[in-house]
């Protein structure tokens, strides 16, 4: 019998591209972990040189693909070694400083709720301490205006290095936009600190792609003027405007494995591709004729829709495809996909670290590898029998192959995506979701029409604006379809969880996270599996702060959370807690307030039958099998004139040897009362706020607590939310370590068998207790 012949793998000289991209991506991946200084990248540049005439004497695969690893080891090198951004970042040190720029919006602006635009600026021109300098750095503006894009303007600002995240899973946005060389934030307070030099600058191709994009979007959102929810859906499905999707809608699609809908990618490129080739095969055009014309127009829609690494990678597999009947050459859809892959990294190197960059190739290379054998592994479970002729088969049997075959494709290609792009998703997302299989299995084929319709109201839209309305409305039954079922699958028990990234279990009793949420509080205990919060932060930090946090450490529900008294910066975010982590136990401030925000969270408890638990001082109860927690105050019987001198004092014991006194916000006023209560104060550890006067931790209550450690909340503004440098040198003057969190962001306390120890997030400063 003669031996089949081995299967071809796809580097080989059919497929040149696959070896290209990735010798490519090993150059960038040495370049990052091995820097080299200019004079060292001189000689490696020599020998490339060398080496690309030895590759051109003696051609071979290996020879071209070391060449190619080293040219991009050198490409990159040069991208991130000396940039535009980084010279300027040097002259201005890392203080703020007061500066006057002028440059092009070369970004899209996006306007929040408060009115700030922010947006990127392509610098032409700086003047700092009497000196004016050209300059070709991009930085990130926000200002209280109506920047657009391509506008020439000349800002006054306070320009300043862009803030590292803060707290545990928060993003990182430092790190994100150094990768793109923008290295510094300049603030525009003022709307008049700002001239408008002139309108329509910049690249003039990106620029009617932008207008372009406003126009479609204007065309698909006639009709839906009463439909904020569903405008924003379809904007951000057909054209890629996902920064106008409110979070509530967004968050859904994630916990579903849909959101890649939002990202134009292959599905849109290929519905336009589709729609213009029957456009094509219309007019009567030759097959290069029309592929001449669709390939500009799919790199503009590319463009249009913002020039995303996934629509780029689309744009481009499909032009290649494409090019394939121009020159009469089969086209290899692997190969393409590694084409794209080689010619954005030639334009941009940095973009092999983005996420939109990995989660894309990750995913349509899960298609291309996996989707058929898994098809075909399916298939046979029911499919009919080969060998027997279709016209013997009935009606039915044919339609029940027919649906089973349909199902099989559709559930393999969402089976090869998923798993393509479920180790990216797990590292960034910390995300789970066995639901995303049978959710894009019904929600992508909506999505499929949703596309299409879209498209067919952009092309009536100047001639047939009525007929164009109808579209729009369709599309209306068809986006409000899609919400609901997406809201459902996301609902559903176990369709997703949240994942801690894998880590070296210890033996740790307790875990206790202190996060920065500036003047407001929000503390995490961990300890036997149970996950209990004290305060949540206000509305927003629970979004910006809390919720990232919460994911990234794998938490899908609280067992419990305590409320310290009505202060929005505190409790302001429990509503949307309520909904999200659905914690088992309640513990509310008994003490009565002038609060709205507590008001208005007593009006949820009963809306959704929620009995809170109201404790004074004297209660305990356990938070596990090795940590107590006991109410220090109010009393029963309290009259406060604010919210401040009543809040919740909460003390902690850990394995009844370390103790953890909660402060809240509370002033002289409850500290006095603490102390005449005769209550043992004695904590080693002292977690508190700022009182609304300014005045808390005083020396003689510092006296009867005698902690080791301070985690105190700081902050600029107001300037009563800031810590003394009086009060700080006072305490470090006891022998006490001060962690104030506006130097030191969140502050993460680890309790063992023998000792704790506090580590501060942002600067790494670790304070550890004495063994025992």
């Amino acid at each position: 019998m003669a031996k089949a012949p081995p299967r071809e793998f796809p580097i080989t000289a059919r497929q040149p591209f696959v070896g290209l991209a990735l010798s490519a991506m090993l150059g960038i991946v040495l370049t990052d972990l091995f820097p080299v200084s200019p004079r060292a990248s001189l000689a490696i540049g020599t020998i490339f040189f060398v080496a690309g005439l030895a590759a051109l004497r003696w051609p071979s695969l290996r020879s071209t693909y070391a060449l190619v690893a080293c040219g991009f080891f050198l490409l990159h090198g040069l991208r991130v070694g000396d940039t535009a951004g980084l010279r300027l970042a040097g002259e201005l040190g890392e203080r703020a400083r007061f500066v006057e720029v002028t440059g092009f919006v070369a970004s899209e602006p996006k306007i929040a709720p408060n009115g700030f635009a922010t947006f990127l600026l392509k610098l032409k021109s700086i003047e700092f301490e009497h000196k004016n300098q050209a300059t070709s750095a991009t930085w990130l503006v926000r200002w209280r205006g109506q920047p657009q894009f391509g506008d020439e303007f000349k800002f006054f600002g306070t320009a300043e290095p862009i803030s590292p995240p803060r707290n545990p899973g928060e993003f990182n946005m430092r790190s994100y936009l150094a990768r793109r060389d923008v290295l510094r934030s300049l603030f525009v307070r003022y709307p008049e600190e700002a001239v408008l030099i002139r309108h329509r600058g910049g690249n003039p191709v990106l620029r009617a792609a932008q207008k372009s994009r406003a126009w479609m979007q204007s065309a698909l959102c006639r009709g839906l003027d009463d439909s904020p929810e569903v405008q924003n859906f379809i904007s951000g499905i057909v054209l890629g405007l996902r920064h106008q999707t409110p979070e509530d809608i967004e968050e859904p699609f994630q916990q579903t494995g849909t959101l890649h809908l939002f990202a134009v990618a292959g599905l849109h490129v290929g519905i336009v591709a589709r729609l213009l080739w029957i456009l094509a095969i219309v007019a009567q055009l030759s097959r290069k004729w029309a592929t001449a014309l669709i390939i500009p127009l799919l790199l503009f829609y590319a463009a249009a829709t913002g020039l995303h690494v996934s629509s780029v990678r689309a744009a481009g597999m499909t032009s290649i495809l494409l090019g394939g009947y121009f020159f009469q050459r089969k086209a290899f859809v692997f190969n393409s996909l590694a084409a794209a892959a080689f010619f954005l990294l030639c334009w941009n190197t940095n973009e092999f670290f983005s996420t939109g960059f990995q989660l894309s190739f990750a995913v349509v290379g899960g298609i291309i590898l996996l989707a058929d054998p898994l098809f075909r592994a399916v298939r046979r479970f029911a499919a009919a029998d080969p060998f027997l002729p279709r016209s013997l088969l009935s009606r039915r049997r044919r339609a029940v192959a027919i649906g089973w075959e349909w199902i099989c494709r559709g559930g393999s290609v969402s089976l090869a995506a998923w798993l393509g792009s479920l180790p990216l998703i797990l590292w960034y997302f910390h995300l789970v979701a066995p639901i995303s299989l049978l959710a894009n299995l019904v929600v992508v084929p909506i999505a499929f029409f949703i596309l299409a319709i879209a498209l067919l109201s952009i092309l009536t839209a100047p001639l047939l604006p009525w007929l164009s309305i109808i579209f729009n409305n369709a599309n209306w039954a068809l986006a409000r379809l899609v919400l609901a079922l997406v809201h459902w699958f996301a609902q559903l028990s176990a369709g997703h969880y949240y994942v801690e990234h894998p880590h070296w279990a210890d033996k740790t009793r307790a875990q206790i996270a202190v996060l920065d949420t500036g003047a407001g509080a929000a503390v995490h205990l961990r300890t036997s599996g149970a996950d209990w919060l004290f305060d949540c932060g206000s509305e927003r930090d629970y979004g910006r702060v809390l919720r990232p946090y919460l994911h990234a450490t794998g938490v899908n529900r609280i067992h419990g959370l305590v409320l310290s008294h009505g202060d929005s910066l505190h409790i302001g975010g429990a509503g949307l807690l309520l909904e999200d982590f659905l914690p088992r136990v309640l513990i509310d401030n008994p003490a009565a307030d002038r609060s709205v925000v507590h008001r208005r969270l007593h009006q949820i408890f009963a809306r959704r039958q929620i009995k809170p638990i109201n404790l004074n001082s004297g209660a305990c109860f356990d938070l596990g099998p090795e940590v107590t927690a006991k109410i220090l105050f109010p009393p029963r019987e309290i009259a406060a004139p604010t919210a401040d001198d009543e809040a919740l004092i909460v003390q902690l014991s850990v394995s009844f040897a370390v103790r953890i006194l909660f402060m809240s916000d509370s002033g002289y006023e409850t500290e006095n009362a603490l102390r005449a209560s005769g209550i043992d104060l004695h904590s080693e550890i002292l977690i508190k706020g700022q009182h609304h006067s300014g005045k808390s931790g005083s020396d003689t209550f510092l006296d009867a607590v005698r902690p080791r450690l301070i985690i105190a909340t700081s902050r600029d503004f107001p300037e009563y939310e800031r810590v003394t440098d009086e009060w700080a040198a006072s305490v470090r003057a006891r022998g006490i370590k001060l962690f104030r969190q506006d130097e030191t962001g969140a502050v993460e306390l680890h309790f063992g068998a023998r000792e704790w120890k506090a580590r501060a997030y942002i600067t790494g400063e670790t304070f550890r207790s004495p063994s025992r």
